[in-house]
């Protein structure tokens, strides 16, 4: 079983993070992907076998608001709100390009090529390609057991050096999945990276890679356990968002 993360930027411009386990394994990832041609470049040596595949995507994969925010995105912040794990508003005037929103685009382009479905929740350990809208921060909150979300992006009045500090507890943090219950393995290598080299660009390569590592490895948590231990935020039509239910499985 496939499970593809990826951190999705906004706009063409902006580097994308990905990441792909085969089961629970970390096998390929990247902080570097640009265009729509180069990501699904990257994934499809992977799934050109017809192997069963999910993909959780961190960004909007449908937008029917011009403006303001979701229904998805105002219900989830509700109730992630205390722990600093609220939505950004996600709305057709902040993301459109040339009138289309990207998230939208990749499921266009999955859908047909790859068989992928749009679906919320995903079928427990379902021989199938799915692929749902994935949030990070509350997926850190449930399987890191946090108070508070960790402080490594770029916000202003965040100094260089908490944002380091913040940076070695994600590496840390996912090094102990290693352990888990639910494992995650093959990590060690990227989890390795002297933090302290890297610089702008790079710097944010590797935060969109870790990323991408927390999407996938959130969406094989919740195809593993099914939907009685997935949260879904309001409905694939207007816009969707899944975290893990704040509760592990007995």
């Amino acid at each position: 079983m496939l499970f593809i993360g990826l951190d999705l930027a906004w706009s063409p411009r902006n580097r994308t993070g990905a990441a792909i386990l085969r089961d629970n394994h970390l096998i390929a990832h990247t902080g570097l992907l640009t265009s729509n041609e180069a990501i699904l470049a990257f994934v499809e040596p992977y799934l050109a076998q017809g192997e069963p595949a999910v993909i959780g995507m961190d960004a909007p994969l449908r937008v029917p608001n011009p403006r303001g925010a979701r229904a998805c995105d105002q219900a989830l912040s509700a109730d992630w709100r205390r722990f600093e794990a609220g939505a950004l508003p996600a709305n057709r005037r902040l993301l459109a390009f040339d009138g289309e929103v990207r998230g939208e685009q990749l499921v266009a382009l999955l859908a047909p090529h790859y068989g992928f479905i749009e679906t919320a929740p995903i079928p427990k350990q379902a021989a199938g390609r799915f692929i749902g809208e994935i949030f990070p921060h509350p997926a850190h909150i449930h399987f890191f057991g946090l108070d508070k979300t960790l402080k490594y992006k770029a916000h202003p009045g965040r100094s260089p050096d908490r944002r380091l500090a913040e940076f070695v507890r994600y590496q840390q943090l996912l090094g102990t999945l290693q352990n888990a219950v639910f494992p995650l393995s093959g990590t060690a290598e990227v989890l390795a990276v002297a933090l302290a080299s890297l610089r702008g660009r790079a710097l944010k390569a590797y935060e969109d890679t870790l990323d991408a590592i927390t999407c996938a490895y959130t969406v094989a948590y919740l195809w593993h356990y099914g939907p009685d231990f997935t949260k879904v935020y309001g409905t694939v039509a207007d816009g969707h968002i899944m975290t893990p239910l704040p509760r592990w499985p007995k």
